[in-house]
């Protein structure tokens, strides 16, 4: 059984930095896609950041956000940085099994086999 967990939300002023980690159990087949979403109040579910052999971005998320694995991808984390108020969302970890994923993947979260329950990213000015 695949289960996947956030931690490491909060509130953060603007320009300041936080770091997800989400927990993945159970998925243990060699191709699999680890991905960051987000969505905020009245917005559509976007991603922000995959990764599987190589790692993609969103344009919002370029140059300020970076995804990384550890623990043979038992630990997926977002590192976030420079924080905007438009950043404020519930994030979500997700994943495919079996699976490469590439960047267009960002567009597709109906794709996603699995996910966490989210976690709430604030940021106020």
């Amino acid at each position: 059984q695949v289960q996947l967990a956030e931690s490491g939300g909060g509130s953060v002023q603007v320009g300041g930095s936080l770091r997800l980690t989400c927990s993945v159990s159970g998925l243990t087949s060699d191709r699999k896609c680890l991905a960051w979403f987000r969505q905020g109040v009245g917005k559509e579910r976007e991603g922000v950041a995959l990764a599987d052999v190589d790692t993609y971005y969103s344009d919002s998320a370029k140059g300020r956000f970076k995804i990384s694995r550890e623990n043979h991808d038992t630990l997926v984390h977002l590192q976030m940085t420079n924080l905007r108020t438009e950043d404020t969302a519930m994030y979500f970890c997700a994943a495919i099994s079996r699976r490469w994923c590439r960047e267009y993947y960002l567009s597709r979260w109906t794709d996603f086999d699995y996910w966490g329950p989210g976690i709430q990213v604030t940021v106020s000015s």
